[in-house]
């Protein structure tokens, strides 16, 4: 008699890792988008959509600094974090340039070197070449400038008022050293893309 019959049927393992609370955080961040744009766009607030987007910008980092504390790093949450940050960081760039509350070159400056940047590292990996880590003038240019655009809003929301004018003048401060962090941290970059194509292709040789 076969006893393979008598043995018990047992569930498939669920991936735990899909349910922790890193992801739970970067889905919410993910569900936030469109209410930032429903409220500067459809209920034309800047200053509740300001406030939004300065805090899924304080979050940026807490979803990661979660995963690897409490050790609930998770395949799904590699992709997902980062997705959050750049859908978020672009979006949100996005929607100030739309409403016109920073300056036009700036914004420009900021989005041109995201495409080129984000497109070199995609490109590169799809021949191979394995992830870089983000450097330190990356993530303090990435933070400067998710707190950089809020503020813009903020003045623009807030008019020629003395607040206005204080946010306004904030949004520099934070904005220059930022959009500086972020061009040298693709200068940076460079030597860093050429020697993983070279060790990828160094891989595929040997």
């Amino acid at each position: 008699m076969d006893d393979s019959r008598l043995r018990p049927v047992t569930a498939p393992a669920i991936d735990k890792g899909l349910f922790t609370v890193p992801n739970l955080i970067s889905v919410v961040r993910l569900c936030c988008i469109p209410l930032f744009l429903w409220l500067l766009f459809a209920r034309h607030d800047r200053l509740a959509a300001a406030w939004l987007l300065a805090v899924l910008g304080a979050t940026d980092w807490v979803d990661g600094w979660i995963a690897r504390r409490f050790d609930q790093v998770s395949e799904i949450g590699k992709i997902l974090d980062p997705t959050a940050d750049r859908l978020l960081f672009i979006v949100g760039i996005g929607g100030v340039l739309i409403d016109r509350s920073a300056p036009l070159w700036f914004g420009l400056l900021v989005v041109v070197r995201e495409v080129l940047v984000g497109g070199t590292m995609a490109t590169a990996t799809a021949f191979g070449m394995k992830r870089i880590d983000v450097t330190w003038f990356g993530k303090c240019g990435t933070a400067g400038l998710m707190f950089t655009f809020p503020m813009f809003l903020l003045a623009k929301a807030l008019g020629t008022s003395h607040w206005g004018r204080f946010w306004w003048w904030c949004a520099w401060a934070s904005g220059l050293p930022a959009i500086a962090f972020s061009l040298i941290s693709a200068v940076e970059y460079a030597p860093k893309v050429r020697a993983g194509l070279r060790e990828a292709r160094l891989g595929r040789i040997g």
